[in-house]
């Protein structure tokens, strides 16, 4: 079998440049499937392995959030087919454990991709010496192709814009699904969005999409405040206002039913208490740098029945999900074009994670459309 070479985008230490290598791929054998990539969001969670915030084994393909085409899949995989049109889950859940059985798939405890590696412990990529390199959160979406298990691809119809698609497989499935999955957020509720990047636009559409009432997103981008707007935030704070949790307050008449935080930031989430009211439920959707502590009063949260949870992938079943807002997206209910900002080739990635660092511009989501080398 003639080893299939392509070109990807390889982490080896904390805060260098992302080198480009020539790799192979992994056979395509059991339920495995390779994807040729037509997109590839740039997220924090990338940036958080980029600048050594998160410690991984090296080297490895970073990139998680994708879509692309099915190119080929092994003998054991029963729902995806060669030129399937697929967005890609970050957490390939291994169906088979007791959360994966109840439901959760956002909870599985048999998955490998928090591994960086396939179910069966191995690899996606080789380097030309046969050292192996892992792919991050089992996908290493900075690549012309990858080989991933058949449960992080999810088909979708092909109508949908591949910049759209990788959104949705990681930042909109985020941001969505923790207003409609995690806060179960009511028409006419009150919400507070803080950071409105990829991920928290995304929530500022969720809030919209179900009808919640008086929403106050907070940011230090004109930009990303002035596209929240457009979103449906009746008001938009800057984050760096010293008054900005009595603005809050008085704005919602003595908190909000719910605040999200979309920026991993300590200061940000110690905040989140207190911009709730009676009974209200703060829920944390940004990931912060490993080792972050944060102190709350839990006086407060007792006497005022307050409520803080995690949100992970937004509570979400990727193979239901993901195809439910890709029929949103065409339906006109949910304007996810509008969340991608610039599209750039491979070769730009490291500029797009320094453009992330630096808070600037919306998602910047690498595309290609060149086929990759058969080597």
């Amino acid at each position: 079998m003639t080893d299939r070479i392509v070109s990807a985008r390889v982490f080896t230490q904390p805060n260098e440049l992302l080198g480009a290598e020539e790799l192979r791929l992994t056979e395509v054998r059991g339920d495995l499937v390779r994807v040729r990539l037509r997109a590839s969001g740039v997220c924090h969670s990338d940036l958080h392995v980029a600048a050594g915030e998160w410690t991984t084994d090296v080297p490895l393909v970073l990139g998680h959030e994708g879509a692309g085409v099915v190119q080929a899949v092994g003998p054991g995989v029963r729902d995806v087919r060669t030129g399937d049109h697929v967005i890609l889950s970050w957490f390939a859940s291994c169906r088979r454990c007791e959360q994966c059985a109840r439901g959760r798939a956002w909870l599985c405890t048999g998955t490998k991709a928090l591994d960086n590696v396939l179910p069966d412990g191995t690899t996606s990529f080789f380097r030309r010496d046969g050292t192996p390199v892992r792919a991050f959160l089992g996908l290493g979406t900075f690549a012309e192709e990858t080989v991933v298990p058949e449960s992080a691809a999810v088909p979708i119809p092909e109508d949908v814009p591949f910049p759209v698609a990788a959104l949705i497989g990681c930042a909109v499935t985020t941001g969505v699904g923790a207003v409609t999955n995690t806060a179960r957020v009511r028409p006419g509720d009150t919400a507070v969005v803080l950071g409105c990047g990829g991920v928290g636009q995304a929530i500022l559409l969720g809030l919209s999409l179900v009808g919640a009432n008086t929403i106050i997103a907070v940011d230090l981008s004109d930009e990303r405040l002035a596209l929240a707007r457009e979103f449906g935030a009746a008001h938009t704070l800057r984050g760096d206002d010293p008054d900005l949790g009595d603005h809050i307050q008085a704005i919602t008449g003595g908190g909000a039913d719910h605040a999200f935080e979309a920026i991993g930031a300590p200061a940000t989430i110690e905040m989140l208490p207190r911009l709730i009211g009676r009974g209200g439920q703060a829920v944390v959707v940004g990931m912060p740098a490993e080792g972050v502590q944060v102190a709350f009063d839990p006086f407060d949260l007792a006497d005022q029945g307050k409520r803080i949870v995690g949100c992970n992938y937004g509570s979400s079943v990727p193979s239901v999900d993901f195809p439910r807002l890709a029929r949103l997206y065409a339906s006109g209910r949910l304007p996810l074009d509008r969340l991608v900002g610039r599209t750039v080739a491979l070769d730009a990635v490291n500029e797009a994670l320094e453009e992330l660092r630096r808070a600037i511009g919306l998602r910047t989501v690498i595309t290609q459309t060149i086929p990759c080398p058969n080597v």
